[in-house]
């Protein structure tokens, strides 16, 4: 079953990749409207963010929402669009080195924790305990998702990767996908953020203070956004106390915050 979900996975990013261009150029021949690629869990912030700048500025945003491995191929093939935020410094580092953008902006933090179903009937009370025989997991997928890398890492610093990956039934290439199986009871538990705890449908297991690994959620310019000054507008708009004040409201501590000093940049 994972690798069948693999395989169509990696049919669906080259598909949003070669469809990709003519979504971007229609902004790009726009003067009233900006192009920005968005990490697919920051969805409700940015959506929000964009009507607001809208508001104030008559500046449309149309957005690319999309796992962050997933977005950096896009730039990469189009060479068009404004803006990049993605779930966290480490991609757009990545990007940074492949010179698709400029130095960032940082607006908030992505706080990994665990969820799992009401009641947490399987006891999991830290990362190790994923690795439990039996257990159904849904994570990111580490090429496309931050929240992918980022796991892959922890289990691996925990000497359990591969105990999990005997327990992964789902590797999705959003953290919306993983929350969505979350939700529906086709897995016990999964790697997702503090942000995408709504509700009751769904508990969350704080992270082990070793266990760490909060992301900074970054914003910059492209290198080859045709509109600098608007797009620059709408990068420091996202970073002000405004553009803060929508990811505190859907879930996010706002940078800087003395609880996360130790995170890097």
């Amino acid at each position: 079953m994972y690798h069948s979900f693999r395989s169509l996975m990696v049919f669906f990013i080259c598909l949003v990749v070669m469809i990709l261009p003519a979504q971007v150029c229609a902004a790009d021949n726009s003067p009233d409207t900006l192009f920005v690629y968005s990490g697919a869990g920051l969805k409700a912030p940015m959506t929000e963010i964009g009507e607001l700048f809208e508001e104030k500025t008559g500046i449309v945003v149309e957005y690319n929402f999309a796992g962050s491995g997933t977005l950096i191929s896009q730039m990469e093939i189009s060479k068009k669009g404004d803006a990049f935020i993605p779930g966290g410094t480490p991609d757009y580092s990545i990007a940074q080195n492949k010179s698709l953008v400029s130095d960032p902006a940082y607006v908030a933090y992505h706080v990994p924790v665990i969820g799992v179903q009401p009641g947490n009937p399987h006891g999991i009370t830290s990362a190790r305990d994923l690795a439990k025989e039996g257990l159904k997991l849904a994570l990111g997928d580490v090429n496309a998702t931050a929240i992918g890398r980022q796991g892959q890492k922890l289990f691996t610093k925990l000497g359990i990767d591969a105990d999990i990956e005997e327990n992964v039934i789902l590797r999705a290439p959003t953290i919306n996908e993983v929350v969505t199986a979350l939700k529906l009871r086709q897995v016990d538990a999964a790697l997702i953020t503090i942000d995408q705890i709504k509700g009751d449908e769904i508990e969350a297991v704080q992270l082990k203070d070793d266990e760490n690994m909060a992301l900074v959620i970054p914003i910059g310019l492209t290198t080859f956004t045709t509109k600098q000054d608007s797009a620059q507008q709408f990068v420091d708009f996202v970073s002000s106390d405004e553009g803060k004040a929508v990811f505190k409201k859907h879930g996010h501590p706002v940078y800087p915050d003395p609880v996360y000093a130790d995170v890097k940049l």
